[in-house]
């Protein structure tokens, strides 16, 4: 049987998409798991910015320690590599000075939260980043500094998961300025178009394309 994975961010979702993200087999949420109750209550991953004011604010909150989505969650992954943004450090506080708490690393504290919990802590390597950002620069982006965490997260699961069927869901490419979205959104379509992913919605039969079989690589 083909397994199911499905990713949700934190755009809109259907009111009727809920039962289909709870009917997946692995369900990734984003931070704060702002999707969790439009967006169905499944969450076997939550995929979090393990650097700077993001990471700071989550580990420092009780209401996200206590978030059922959280709760619930068997892994939490760290999106950001902390060599590679070690690295990036020198060159943004040039090109960026008012990111100056951005490549603030927090990946033994997550390490640390998921040790006491119980969950499995996932750092999703820098190579998968290099390969996101490479494959964005085939459609021209504007000058950004690293790609959404959805990105990296839909990169990951291409790249490394067991056999399934990828639906992204509440996937809006919107948010912040910094981040490569419109080259994102033709980035996924490629994927759609390809049949290495499918919106939630998209009714692929009509299209003619058949669902992407994830190899474990």
């Amino acid at each position: 049987m083909i397994r199911k994975i499905m990713i949700v961010g934190n755009g809109d979702i259907g009111e009727a998409e809920a039962g289909v993200i709870d009917a997946a087999d692995f369900v990734i949420r984003f931070n704060d798991c702002r999707s969790y109750g439009a967006g169905g209550s499944r969450t076997d991953a939550v995929a979090v910015c393990n650097t700077g004011r993001p990471a700071k604010a989550m580990l420092g909150s009780r209401e996200w320690r206590a978030h059922p989505g959280v709760v619930s969650a068997g892994e939490i992954w760290s999106v950001r590599d902390p060599e590679k943004f070690a690295a990036m450090r020198a060159p943004l506080a040039v090109s960026h000075p008012e990111l100056d708490d951005f490549c603030d690393d927090y990946t033994a504290e997550f390490s640390a939260f998921c040790a006491d919990t119980g969950k499995t802590h996932v750092i999703i390597d820098k190579s998968i980043h290099d390969a996101v950002d490479a494959a964005i620069s085939a459609f021209d982006p504007q000058p950004y500094v690293v790609p959404s965490s959805g990105m990296i997260v839909i990169g990951e699961v291409l790249e490394r998961r067991d056999e399934a069927e990828v639906t992204l869901a509440g996937f809006g490419h919107v948010g912040w300025e910094w981040h490569p979205f419109a080259a994102e959104r033709r980035l996924v379509d490629r994927y759609v178009d390809e049949g290495r992913l499918r919106r939630l919605g998209t009714n692929i039969a009509a299209s003619g394309k058949t669902p992407y079989i994830l190899n474990k690589r």
